[in-house]
């Protein structure tokens, strides 16, 4: 039997990843508790999605199980063993403003729940593929300090720096920066996942996320950019806008597309490989870029307000250099840029959505 163990299985990626290998596993074991809930509030439960999952993959299997809990994680590694073919680790505390809230929760789940998932891999199925999302913030806020020029709707890397013209590739240093609280435990699973993979000579794939999104995203007010941003446009909620004038550039990479990197790596996977993996030069926006998209698709007017208090650590400019990705899996090519990426959402959002779910 080939069983692939699924992490966060109600969240934006997990869920995708559940669609997509349950197609190519006999069984998919999902791991999720529903933190998500516990961190931003009932607007973002993923319990919605964990029943829509339980309802259409007939061989999907359930465990509501915290990930901090070796005892209980462990259960499941006995039972299946070496049956175990791939671990996709998706279960995560997403946020760096909830993060300096509670620092032990935030290092509990992202570090110590992602230590306990790979030692638990090495010790009963150490030949499975082994994929960590990770995220751009181990990066702190070293992107801010490239040479950057202001344009009318977006902040933009300067025409002459040649380096970095295509994206931030994985060169760019981890160290002497600002990570949020957040970022410094993704930092800690990140370099552990690539550790597992070079020291003990196991199939790990780090994959360091821009901005992920697509329709079955939960968005909140902490997380879920694309998403959230839709969800109050169409039902007229306030948003705010947090410094840098409104024209800070993230890249988007449709949940879609993020998997299908990780069917690439699986089928001819590396020892501790780390990858950028956003929308890169393909896919990105500014906010005010993204409010304008989100306007066109609905045809209504956001409701926003700007504050002039950025938050702290956050990317003013920030888009994925993917080119290590795509020349170690030449195959993989990107299917949904931003158009579309936000026409999917709002499809999906907009049979749904009500005024009270933005409260």
């Amino acid at each position: 039997m080939n069983i692939a163990i699924i992490t966060g299985s109600g969240g934006l990626i997990g869920s995708e990843s559940v669609s997509f290998f349950s197609k190519k596993f006999d069984k998919i074991i999902g791991i999720d508790n529903d933190m998500r809930s516990y961190f931003f509030g009932e607007e973002a439960s993923t319990n919605w999605n964990v029943n829509r999952i339980k309802e259409n993959v007939p061989n999907y299997e359930h465990h509501n199980i915290d990930i901090r809990n070796y005892a209980d994680l462990e259960k499941i590694f006995n039972k299946y063993g070496n049956d175990i073919k791939l671990i996709v680790h998706t279960a995560a505390q997403p946020s760096h403003d909830w993060a300096a809230k509670e620092p032990l929760t935030d290092f509990g789940v992202n570090a110590t729940g992602t230590l306990h998932m790979l030692e638990l891999t090495r010790q009963h199925c150490s030949k499975a593929v082994f994929i960590f999302t990770s995220t751009n913030k181990v990066y702190g806020d070293n992107p801010n300090y490239l040479p950057l020029i202001e344009k009318e709707t977006r902040w933009e890397i300067a025409e002459d720096h040649a380096y970095f013209k295509n994206g931030i590739d994985e060169h760019m240093s981890l160290d002497h920066t600002k990570h949020s609280v957040f970022g410094a435990s993704k930092v800690a699973a990140d370099v552990m996942a690539q550790e597992y993979g070079k020291y003990f000579d196991m199939s790990v794939g780090v994959f360091r996320g821009g901005c992920l999104t697509g329709p079955n995203h939960s968005g909140a007010q902490l997380h879920g950019f694309l998403s959230y941003l839709m969800k109050c446009t169409l039902t007229g909620n306030p948003y705010t806008i947090f410094g840098y004038k409104g024209k800070q550039v993230r890249d988007n990479i449709h949940s879609s597309d993020l998997v299908n990197m990780f069917w690439h790596f699986y089928q001819n996977p590396k020892k501790g490989e780390a990858y950028n993996a956003g929308g890169g030069r393909f896919a990105n926006c500014s906010m005010l870029e993204a409010i304008a998209l989100c306007e066109k698709i609905s045809a209504k007017k956001l409701n926003h307000t700007y504050s002039d208090q950025a938050r702290s650590g956050d990317h003013i400019w920030y888009i994925s250099d993917v080119s290590k990705f795509q020349k170690d899996y030449p195959e993989w090519q990107y299917k949904w840029n931003l158009d579309d990426t936000l026409v999917d959402i709002y499809n999906t959002m907009s049979k749904t959505v009500s005024v009270k779910d933005c409260k």
